[in-house]
C-alpha cells in the first residue's frame, strides 16, 4: 500500500463538515479555504470517495512548489513522480486556474504541464515518439494560488454530488452535497420524524433517508479512480463491502417531502424509487401554510423559494409569513431553513436561534436555525 496525499474539495462554508466527515472515517486532515487534506493509502482513496457526503471530489496531491515562470513551472513539474501515478497508455488531459499570481495565462500553464510530465514519461518509458493516451483516464489539474502551484490528479471523475438516484430536477435544483450538509447540521436522529416543505425533486428527504440509515453516499456509483492499475479491484470490493455492512437498511425511519407543484412530487417519487427508498419516503403535494402535525420532536428542513425574480417577491415574503404561523405552533420541532433573502426573520415574525453563512452554488445565503424544545430526558439531563 502506498501512502498519498488526499484533498477533499468543499463548497465555502462546508469545510468544517468535509473535516468532520474525513475525521470519522479514522483520517487526521487539515482544513483550508476550499478543501480538506490528508494522507491515507488507495483504500483511503477509495473510501472517501464512496462515503463523504458534502465533499466536492477526491483529488490526490502530486506536487507543490513555487513557480514565478514557465521554466520553473516546467521543470518542477518535470520533477514530480509521474511514473508513480501514469501507466505508459493513460489519457491524462490537463486543466487550470489561476488566481493572484505571475503565472496568469491559464491556457499556457495547461501547455507547459502537459509537456513537462511527457518529458518525464517520455524518460521513464524509453519512448522517442508521443503517447497514444487511450488507457485509464487521469485529470490533472494545475492550480496557482499566489504563486504557489498545486498539481493534482481527480480521482473522482463525476462530481462527488452525482450520487446516481437524479432521474430529473426542478429548475434550480440543490446539489445532493448541499442537501446532505443541511441535515448533518441540524439535530436530526434517525428515530425522529422529518420534513421537507419545499421538497422539489426530493434531494433533502432522500440524502436525510441516506444518512438515517447509514447508506454510502457514492454506493451506487462508479468512481474514474476504479480504472487505475495503482488501485487494486480488491480495494474497491473491500471498501464496498464495509459500506454494504455498515448500512442499517432495517432503520425505521419517518420522513416526508411536500411542494406545492403536482409535477415535483412525481418526480420526487420517481427519485426516490431510483434511490431505493420507494417504500420509505413520503411526498404530498401540499402548501406550506397547511402543513401541521401531532407529532413531537422532529425536524424540519426547507430550502424554499428566495424571491429574486422580478415579480416573486412579495408572493414569497406572504409565504415565509404563512410558513411562520404553520411553524410557529410546532414548538418541540427544530426548524431549518435556507435562504438568501436578508429579511427573513421579519416576515416569518421570529428572530433565528441560531444562522450560519453557507452559498448554493453562487447564492450567497443564510441557514436560519429555530430549536425547538428539548424532550423532558434531556432537560433534566442537561440540569
Amino acid at each position: 500500500m502506498g501512502n498519498y496525499q488526499i484533498i477533499a474539495t468543499a463548497a465555502m462554508g462546508l469545510e468544517a463538515l468535509v473535516a468532520k466527515e474525513v475525521r470519522s472515517l479514522g483520517y487526521e486532515c487539515e482544513v483550508e479555504n476550499g478543501k480538506v487534506i490528508y494522507s491515507g493509502d488507495e483504500s483511503a482513496i477509495a473510501r472517501s470517495n464512496l462515503w463523504l457526503r458534502t465533499a466536492d471530489r477526491i483529488k490526490i496531491k502530486v506536487g507543490e512548489f513555487k513557480a514565478y515562470t514557465f521554466d520553473e513551472l516546467f521543470e518542477k513539474t518535470k520533477a514530480l513522480p509521474w511514473e508513480k501515478f501514469l501507466p505508459e497508455d493513460a489519457e491524462f488531459p490537463v486543466i487550470g486556474k489561476s488566481v493572484k499570481s505571475k503565472l496568469f495565462s491559464v491556457s499556457d500553464c495547461q501547455a507547459i504541464v502537459k509537456k513537462a510530465v511527457v518529458e518525464r514519461m517520455k524518460k521513464y518509458y524509453k519512448r522517442n515518439s508521443w503517447f497514444e493516451e487511450n488507457g485509464a483516464f487521469y485529470r490533472i489539474e494545475i492550480a496557482l494560488l499566489k504563486d504557489v502551484a498545486t498539481i493534482t490528479i481527480d480521482a473522482s471523475g463525476q462530481g462527488l454530488h452525482k450520487r446516481g438516484y437524479r432521474i430529473d430536477q426542478g429548475e434550480a435544483p440543490l446539489k445532493e452535497t448541499l442537501a446532505a450538509a443541511l441535515v448533518m447540521l441540524t439535530n436530526w436522529k434517525a428515530d425522529s420524524p422529518f420534513i421537507d416543505p419545499f421538497c422539489g425533486s426530493g434531494t433533502i428527504p432522500i440524502e436525510a433517508a441516506m444518512i438515517g440509515q447509514n447508506i454510502a453516499p457514492g454506493f451506487n456509483r462508479e468512481f474514474v479512480s476504479e480504472g487505475w492499475n495503482w488501485i487494486s479491484s480488491k480495494v474497491w470490493d473491500d471498501a464496498r463491502m464495509e459500506a454494504e455492512d455498515l448500512a442499517k437498511y432495517d432503520q425505521p425511519i419517518d420522513i416526508t417531502g411536500t411542494d406545492i407543484d403536482h409535477r415535483m412530487v412525481k418526480i420526487a417519487q420517481e427519485n426516490a424509487i431510483e434511490a431505493g427508498f420507494a417504500d420509505i419516503l413520503q411526498f404530498k403535494q401540499m402548501q406550506v401554510r397547511d402543513i401541521s402535525t401531532s407529532k413531537e420532536y422532529g425536524v424540519i428542513v426547507g430550502n424554499p423559494p428566495y424571491g429574486e425574480r422580478l415579480g416573486e417577491k412579495k408572493a414569497v415574503e406572504q409565504m415565509y409569513k404563512e410558513m411562520g404561523q404553520a411553524f410557529g405552533k410546532l414548538e418541540t420541532w427544530s426548524i431549518y431553513i435556507l435562504t438568501s433573502n436578508e429579511e427573513f426573520e421579519q416576515f416569518y415574525g421570529k428572530p433565528a436561534t441560531k444562522k450560519r453563512k453557507l452559498f448554493n452554488g453562487f447564492i450567497r445565503t443564510d441557514l436560519y436555525q429555530y430549536w425547538g424544545k428539548k424532550p423532558p430526558r434531556q432537560n433534566e439531563m442537561m440540569k
